[in-house]
């Protein structure tokens, strides 16, 4: 089971939210709505999924890190090393 598995609903639910969020966009580009009104619900939009990002990374460190770091050897470090580069993908975002 990966480490989201007892959040598994919250992620899905807030994905959901954030689909919902994405077609409201799509629909106010349709309408024609004002430049920084779709500029606004896009950078709602990105908080929302770096939200489920932290989340999932959150649970990732604390369920699968921990665990290959209790085993220890080249698990460990490739879980390590995953991770960091996560991090660095989500702060170069």
């Amino acid at each position: 089971m990966h480490g989201y598995g007892d959040d598994k609903a919250k992620v899905l639910a807030r994905l959901r939210r954030i689909e919902g969020q994405v077609r409201a966009i799509e629909q106010m580009v349709e309408d024609d709505k004002y430049c920084i009104d779709v500029l606004t619900q896009i950078s709602a939009s990105n908080s929302a999924l770096k939200s489920v990002a932290l989340l999932l990374l959150d649970d990732h460190l604390k369920h699968c890190v921990a665990q290959a770091t209790r085993e220890g050897g080249e698990v460990a470090d490739e879980r390590i090393d995953e991770a960091s580069a996560a991090i660095a993908r989500l702060v170069k975002s």
